[in-house]
Order: C-alpha cells, then structure tokens, then sequence
C-alpha cells in the first residue's frame, strides 16, 4: 500500500532542470489523491511507477517533514501549474535556426527526433473543445514557438477499447514533443499508465488536470499569496463549495489520520 515514507518525489522547483530528455511519465501527488491511492491499486500503481511525482500538495510537503526515515524531503511545493510553466517556457526556448552553425546553435531534442519540423509540437489531450480551443488562442500569445494540437476524448467514466485506441492512434499519429493529459485524477493517471507501452514518443507527458481549465482561462487559481502560503486548496474550496467540499473536508481529516497512523506505525 502507498505510503508517504517510500514516495519518490522531486524535492524542489529547481530539481526540474535535472530532467532528462525522452520519454518520461511525470505525475503530480497531494492529499486527494494519496487517499484515492490507498483504496485504488491501479492508481497507486501508476503513481508510484511512473518516472517523476511531484508534490503538488502542500499537505505532501507537511507529512514528509512531520514523518521520520522518509526516502525525501521535498523542500517547497510543486504545483501542477509550476511544472506546466516550466516545460512550456523550456520548448518555446528551444528555438533551432538552420542558418547557424552547429557549434553557435545546437540542434535540440525536437529537432532531432522530427528534422523535419519546423516547430516543436506540443499536443492536449483532454477536457472539451471550448476550453481546448481558448488553450491554442493563449498559447499562440505566451508562447508563440510552439506549434498546438488537441484532442477531446468523449465525456465518460470509462473509455471503451476503441476509444482508447483512438487517443493513441492520435498520439502517435501527431508524435509530439511534449504531451499533457487533462481528465482529472485519478483518471488521467490510470489512463496514461495503463496506455503508456503504446504510446511510440519521445516526449515528457505530465498529468496536470485542472491546469488545462487554468491556462484556457475558463477557471481562475488562487491569490498568490494563497499559492505561497500553501491555502490554494482553501480558495477552491470557497470557490466551489458543492463539489470541493468532500473532497476537501472530509478528504483533509481522512489525510490527516493516514499519517498519524503512518508516525505511530499501524
């Protein structure tokens, strides 16, 4: 079973620099879903075999400081947004101009997977066509080096087999150069684990959820000062009482005696 003690976890912001290129599942963790973990094998299994997890919960950040004999200790949060940002800026940076020399300009990791692009290729796999739509328009703003492709699976609890093999023929198909998946957890996990043999790229994949609504616009994040401070959580609560408030009171309490149980040992 999933315990705080044996996660794995990238232990600051900087740390994401030190990521290798290819392909690399890279996952996100905070109270919700370490509850949801602890009662779903095959979401526990994806977090804890995918190739980076991130604490993107400061309740994380909190229980590794207050357990002891904890394989890390991440120093500061590492919110889904964060990672999102930090991959975007990145591949937008890595602009490659054949009139240079090799030694003034060296080919980068999506020039030499795909040398024909023109341009890396970043592709969204998730949520509805309204929010993908506003996520091309404001990437063509922020980051207007990357060329954008989505794709909206249908709306239900369980894709079917032909469902699946049409998000990963559209994977393939685009073979992109960063790839985020946004069906909310613990479903975006699963999928992507559970599809990850078949996916024939070269890209980092991060599992981001909520991001998607964040960057299109259609849902606001919290005051700085409330992502700082660690109460991001706390503003979406007011921000959504009827669906948070499960999720949030009941979850926070049900967290909290996980890893008292965990400091006393039973």
């Amino acid at each position: 079973m999933i315990s705080i003690r044996v996660l794995d976890l990238l232990e600051s912001k900087s740390k994401l620099t030190t990521l290798p290129e290819g392909k690399l599942l890279i996952n996100t963790i905070n109270a919700y879903s370490y509850n949801n973990a602890r009662h779903d094998e095959l979401f526990e299994e994806a977090l804890m075999k995918g190739d980076v997890l991130i604490p993107d919960g400061i309740s994380i950040v909190h229980a590794c400081r207050f357990l002891h004999y904890v394989k890390t200790r991440p120093k500061e949060r590492i919110a889904g947004w964060d990672l999102f940002a930090f991959e975007m800026k990145k591949l937008n940076g890595a602009v490659y101009d054949a009139t240079q020399t090799e030694s003034d300009n060296e080919m980068p990791f999506w020039k030499k997977m795909n040398p024909d692009r023109q341009k890396p290729v970043v592709m969204f796999i998730g949520s509805s066509k309204r929010v993908l739509d506003s996520i091309v328009e404001n990437a063509a703003y922020f980051y207007p080096n990357l060329e954008v492709k989505t794709y909206s699976p249908p709306f239900k609890p369980i894709f079917t087999v032909e469902d699946n093999r049409n998000i990963v023929n559209a994977i393939n198909a685009i073979d992109p150069d960063l790839l985020w998946i946004g069906m909310t957890a613990p479903k975006q996990e699963k999928w992507t684990y559970s599809q990850w043999d078949k996916l024939n790229i070269h890209c980092h994949v991060g599992t981001i959820g909520a991001v998607f609504d964040f960057f299109a616009g259609t849902r606001k994040r919290a005051p700085k000062v409330m992502q700082k401070t660690g109460f991001e959580w706390l503003y979406r609560l007011l921000s959504e009482p009827k669906r948070m408030w499960r999720r949030y009171i009941i979850g926070n309490v049900e967290f909290v005696i996980y890893i008292l149980r965990e400091k006393l040992g039973f």
